[in-house]
């Protein structure tokens, strides 16, 4: 497993990292614990450094499982986010520096160690950001020596713009083969900067195995069933054709083309992946490559070609 900078933080991380939000049970369905254990152990037999998790995943269960099986010595990076009252009815976004405060040492208590990581503000608006009193709290918490780096898991370009100004070291956001303008509307500051990047919805939920039929269904406990229409998810099925332009030599499947894809971004400092078992986990190692280069640029050039020929923002 090969590791990169995250950014300017000092933080040398592996270039694919574990999220835990499918793991927890929270978004597709439940997952045995026993299971939980399995991908986290083999995760790290394989070379992966980072695990990312929030303070909301199964009510901060995954922290503590992350804080059990990843001891403060085991030279891993254990990402967090807070800012999600899961406790509130219904769930809202909080990010007053009391509750912030409070959120940020029951993580510290559940993962077990004196210093965290990277912590990241999970989704919040532009108004917050620039309020200024959530990140003033993490560079507070950055200066004291409780958190190495911190950071914003954002959900627009417009909020990374907010958090890169407003100090962020790490930037967690969706990129992918057919969601990738966000990253590149974010490049000349995120270069200017340094920022960490952490790229999350790597193979979009599923979608881009490229198994899904057109009109596929989700059970109602699966976010997905939320995420797309009907029609939405017809449109995007049909323009996996384009991504197929991928495969080929090394690259043998979508699912490979699509992991490589992100890989082959110098900015990404670890490509999130969302196993719910080891068997899962253990083809994306496998196919993500060894070392660069992980598309050749003739690929690249034909993606996009086909994706601006269906529809697909460049």
């Amino acid at each position: 497993m090969r590791s990169r900078s995250l950014g300017n933080t000092g933080l040398e991380v592996s270039e694919l990292g574990l999220g835990t939000w499918g793991l927890s049970g929270d978004s597709c369905g439940s997952v045995p614990e026993a299971e939980q254990d399995k991908v986290i152990d083999r995760a790290r037999a394989l070379g992966i450094t980072l695990f990312d998790t929030a303070d909301s995943y199964a009510h901060g269960k995954m922290e503590e499982r992350l804080g059990r099986r990843l001891p403060a010595d085991s030279q891993t990076c254990i990402v967090t986010k807070i800012g999600t009252d899961r406790d509130a009815d219904p769930p809202q976004k909080r990010f007053s520096v009391s509750y912030l405060r409070a959120a940020f040492e029951k993580s510290r208590d559940r993962i077990g160690r004196d210093t965290l990581d990277v912590v990241l503000l999970h989704n919040p608006s532009v108004a917050a950001i620039e309020k200024g009193d959530a990140t003033g709290l993490l560079e507070e918490l950055r200066k004291s020596g409780a958190v190495r780096a911190w950071g914003v898991s954002v959900g627009d370009p417009d909020t990374g713009r907010a958090a890169a100004k407003s100090g962020a070291q790490v930037l967690e956001l969706a990129y992918n083969v057919l969601h990738s303008h966000d990253l590149r509307d974010l490049t000349e500051l995120v270069t200017e900067k340094q920022i960490g990047i952490l790229a999350r919805s790597v193979l979009s939920y599923g979608l881009l195995c490229g198994h899904w039929p057109p009109h596929k269904t989700f059970p109602g406990i699966d976010h997905r069933a939320q995420r797309w229409t009907a029609d939405e998810l017809r449109r995007r099925v049909s323009q996996l054709d384009a991504v197929r332009a991928l495969v080929g030599g090394p690259v043998l499947t979508m699912r490979a083309g699509a992991l490589r894809y992100v890989l082959a971004n110098d900015l990404v400092g670890s490509a999130v992946l969302g196993p719910r078992n080891i068997i899962q986990l253990d083809q994306l190692v496998r196919e993500g490559g060894r070392e660069p280069p992980y598309l050749d640029d003739e690929k690249l050039a034909k993606l996009a070609t086909r994706l601006t020929d269906v529809g697909v923002e460049q």
